[in-house]
């Protein structure tokens, strides 16, 4: 089996993955449940994922516990890769038309994949183009302008060398069927032809003494030690087949190679990262039943046809924090969801099926990943509850936020313990490196931790930083707060806001942009809005605090 057909039949792994935009507890519940979820069940392997760019929060939380970064996945929807590729063999250009035709019979292909020694696609060839050459093979001088090798001649004809070395050597001359009288024979040839006689001594000296390069002598005939001298004197390479002249004349065309008759400008051709509604939409508007598919480092593995469209595997993911379609990777409703586990408001995510849903009111989705470790009695490793652990202080704004529970708390001073941590000084070090927004962009700030939400018809965008120290949130207010009008124009949204939050005091000037947005913003939380930023006090959760507030207050406008 090669290692297309075996990589083809592997068991894919089950993608966990949070929301775009990923935050420390979508990271590390995506890690802590694959682990979870493969020691438990080990047939179906689970892989933890990302759906954005990572933070700076998060890229200390890794770092500290030596943990790889999960693979980006921004687009869940299908690929080339999860169709089946068909596995078949790419040709060699050399390759003769018939040897070329019998391949496509016999793997019932009608389009085969020109390689080079290292798998680099070099053209295709279809049967219409096999046929073609076929049909038109009635120029004489076909062989040589394809310059093709004796051993395809030897090949066509089945023949044997009875005189001269063919290494290495193409065809230079026209193909001549040497018959009629000796006279008429020496009148059609020409130097280095290729001439096909039957058993007829006369026939074969009249071709020597008009310097044939090739004489193809059919029928098995015998050729006498004199004329074998005489040819090797001449320089003439000597073949003997079984087939007639008949049939010898009707195959030789057919031994010219490949690769004068291949297409080698404008291939449509797939990666494996090729979404399948772009390759169908391609395969729709041409005729060709076959496309070639190239890996990752451009060599050709095999081809895919519409009918490998049917045969489509879907991406199967695992939800966490998060159940909501606006949050989740692109292509989500051509992916197959097999588990949500969050701890967030019950959303607009719809699946084909019935699905494992684990939504528990706690103040972080890494929360529920321990009580699940709990009641399987798996033992938490260090690093796996340094990883369970920052997620909590992460969405609890250690333990300071509404959505903290006691639950949340107890898990999380359990876990220091295992992981080996003075909790309040990991949780300054974690916060502290979080927030620093030196030699960022002001739209990788603004993206460390950002929602979509819907109501109604109005759809907003709540993002959120929460700093340790006044430097760094004033620092993250002068970036992202001018950034905010351009990123609703992008998003098209209707208003977007940014809660940059106080940990140490518990509060949040939250910044805002669209129109209506101050307004909605003073109705709701009954506040002032001075120089475009509302100052909340106590304000400090996203979840509970800043979400149904703005719902609550766009729900009234509406009625």
């Amino acid at each position: 089996m090669n290692s297309q057909t075996a990589a083809s039949r592997k068991v894919k792994a089950i993608k966990v993955i949070g929301h775009r935009n990923p935050d420390t507890d979508s990271i590390c519940s995506a890690i802590t449940y694959s682990r979870l979820k493969n020691i438990l069940d080990p047939e179906h392997p689970c892989k933890p994922c990302r759906a954005g760019l990572l933070n700076r929060e998060t890229e200390f939380v890794l770092d500290y516990f030596k943990v790889p970064v999960p693979q980006l996945y921004t687009d869940v929807s299908p690929h080339i890769r999860d169709v089946d590729i068909r596995p078949a063999a790419g040709v060699d250009g050399e390759t003769s038309l018939r040897q070329a035709w019998m391949t496509m019979r016999d793997q019932e292909l009608d389009t085969l994949c020109i390689v080079d020694g290292e798998q680099n696609l070099q053209g295709v060839i279809t049967v219409k183009d096999v046929a073609t050459a076929n049909m038109d093979g009635l120029d004489p001088y076909a062989l040589e302008i394809a310059k093709t090798s004796y051993q395809n001649l030897l090949d066509i004809l089945y023949g044997t060398v009875l005189v001269g070395d063919v290494t290495g050597k193409t065809v230079e001359g026209r193909i001549v069927i040497g018959s009629g009288s000796a006279e008429q024979i020496e009148k059609s040839i020409a130097p280095g032809d290729i001439v096909v006689v039957s058993n007829r001594a006369e026939s074969l000296l009249a071709a020597l003494e008009m310097d044939a390069g090739c004489i193809v002598v059919c029928a098995s005939s015998k050729v006498s030690r004199t004329m074998q001298m005489l040819a090797e004197e001449k320089g003439c390479i000597l073949i003997s087949t079984e087939l007639s002249t008949y049939v010898a004349g009707q195959v030789l065309s057919q031994a010219a190679p490949i690769r004068h008759y291949m297409t080698t400008g404008n291939l449509l051709t797939f990666t494996l990262h090729t979404p399948v509604e772009e390759a169908t939409r391609i395969m729709a508007s041409v005729r060709f039943r076959y496309f070639p598919v190239l890996d990752d480092d451009g060599k050709y593995i095999g081809v895919v046809s519409r009918r490998n469209m049917l045969n489509l595997h879907k991406k199967q993911l695992i939800l966490v924090d998060h159940n909501e379609k606006s949050q989740a990777a692109e292509g989500i409703d051509q992916a197959e969801v097999l588990e949500i586990i969050d701890h967030h408001r019950i959303g607009s995510m719809e699946t084909d099926g019935p699905v494992y849903f684990r939504n528990v009111p706690v103040g972080c989705t890494c929360t529920i990943v321990y009580q699940m470790y709990r009641e399987n009695g798996i033992d938490i490793d260090p690093t796996t509850a340094g990883l369970l652990l920052s997620a909590i202080l992460s969405d609890t704004l250690m333990f300071r936020s509404p959505t903290c529970t006691p639950v949340d708390e107890r898990a999380a001073r359990e876990l220091a313990q295992l992981a080996g941590v003075d909790l309040e000084e990991y949780a300054d070090n974690m916060f502290s490196h979080g927030g620093d927004v030196s030699g960022k962009t002001a739209a990788e700030v603004f993206n460390g931790d950002y929602k979509i939400f819907t109501s109604g018809d109005v759809r907003f965008g709540v993002g959120q930083g929460s700093y340790m120290t006044e430097k760094n949130r004033k620092a993250a207010q002068a970036l992202v707060g001018p950034y905010l009008p351009e990123a609703l124009a992008k998003q098209g949204l209707d208003y977007i806001f940014y809660m940059f939050t106080d940990v140490r005091h518990s509060s949040t000037e939250l910044r805002m942009a669209g129109e209506g947005a101050q307004e909605l913003v003073s109705k709701a939380f009954g506040v002032e809005i001075e120089q475009g930023v509302a100052v909340l006090p106590g304000v400090v959760s996203r979840k509970k605090q800043m979400i149904p507030t703005l719902i609550n207050a766009i729900k009234q406008d509406q009625e």
